[in-house]
């Protein structure tokens, strides 16, 4: 079963997996909102591969993470518990501006309810639970992946959040739980395609769209590393990890193992898009300070919550997911080897909003 479906990652994890095994079923737990696109996905599946096999290997139950038994109803409870031998659970508030009640609802309490499913499953072998790299929230430093309670504060209720859910599930000790911990995910590393603009993509698009002799300032220093990892990354190293069985009890940051400084991505988004470096970085208070000002933060390259993530200097080993993913050939390619592709994105969909009439959308 795979929560937060029709979501980005959750598209991709699923047509991976059906695609490298053409005997697996799986039943997707999809929002009331999300059917008409859930729906749309699958159907997409045989559009890209030919093969109408896939679509029928998916099947799409309607329910709700932060409600009792995942809201479905006792007959659907019993029937999905006792089919159900994996739980892939990606369903989350990710947004770093999100509400905080919202964020506990579906982030905490969603979780809770997912690992309570999960307990009642009699056949189940593997729980994957989506985490992020920035439960560490304002730690500094080296940060390994079994560290998680050390005493951190939080910039955001998506960092917050996200720590409360990792802990549910760490302290579910009768649950058979891998817990992936991914950076900031941005694109398809070979065609750029993505869900949402934020961050990088933003940045690119406020340079695409910004006249040539307008210099965009970088926020801070730069020095911080930016650790960013392609989808179709997370994706090929999340299905090996999870085929492992010493994978379960275990967490993973999936990261780039070499990120570059922030400066270095701005420079090589800006080079790119044939725009001038300017001589001087803005200051991060008076960046947020500016943002917060009415109608500005929509035209900035980054929100203020995002600010932060720029100037931090945090680096997140990943010893786990080296050693798993050993002998794989699975590796996270270097930004520079795909940032011309996320631009060739974000430059196709400038153009075809500016001939719709307007650029919107961006976040």
């Amino acid at each position: 079963m795979v929560t937060g479906y029709p979501g980005f990652i959750a598209r991709r994890l699923v047509k991976k997996a059906l695609l490298t095994d053409d005997r697996l079923r799986i039943t997707t737990l999809v929002e009331p909102s999300q059917q008409d696109a859930a729906r749309a996905a699958i159907a997409e599946l045989s559009d890209q591969s030919g093969d109408l096999d896939l679509v029928n290997r998916v099947e799409m139950v309607v329910g709700d993470v932060t409600a009792i038994d995942v809201g479905l109803s006792g007959g659907e409870f019993r029937k999905l518990t006792g089919a159900v031998t994996e739980i892939f659970h990606l369903a989350a508030a990710h947004a770093l501006a999100a509400e905080r009640r919202h964020a506990e609802r579906v982030n905490v309490h969603g979780t809770g309810n997912v690992l309570a499913f999960a307990r009642a499953t009699p056949n189940l072998e593997r729980f994957v639970h989506f985490s992020s790299a920035y439960v560490s929230g304002s730690r500094t430093g080296v940060i390994m992946e079994d560290e998680l309670e050390e005493g951190q504060t939080f910039r955001n209720a998506y960092e917050a959040t996200k720590h409360q859910a990792e802990v549910l599930v760490r302290r579910a000790a009768d649950v058979p739980a891998t817990i992936i911990r991914p950076a900031g995910v941005v694109g398809d590393s070979r065609t750029g395609e993505i869900d949402r603009f934020d961050t990088v993509y933003h940045l690119g698009m406020l340079l695409v769209a910004s006249p040539v002799a307008v210099p965009v300032p970088l926020v801070g220093e730069g020095s911080a590393p930016l650790n960013l990892v392609p989808v179709d990354y997370l994706v090929d190293a999340v299905q090996a990890i999870a085929a492992q069985p010493e994978s379960v009890g275990r967490t993973y940051h999936v990261v780039d193992p070499n990120p570059l400084s922030a400066r270095r991505v701005y420079e090589a988004i800006a080079a790119l898009a044939g725009k001038k470096l300017p001589r001087y970085p803005m200051p991060p208070n008076v960046t947020k300070a500016l943002l917060r000002i009415p109608g500005l933060e929509r035209m900035a390259p980054v929100s203020h919550q995002a600010i932060d993530y720029l100037n931090h200097m945090a680096f997140y080993n990943s010893r786990n997911t080296a050693e798993a993913l050993e002998g794989t050939g699975i590796r996270c390619p270097h930004f520079d080897a795909y940032v011309d592709n996320l631009m060739q994105y974000v430059r196709k969909y400038f153009e075809r909003s500016r001939a719709a009439g307007g650029v919107g959308g961006l976040r």
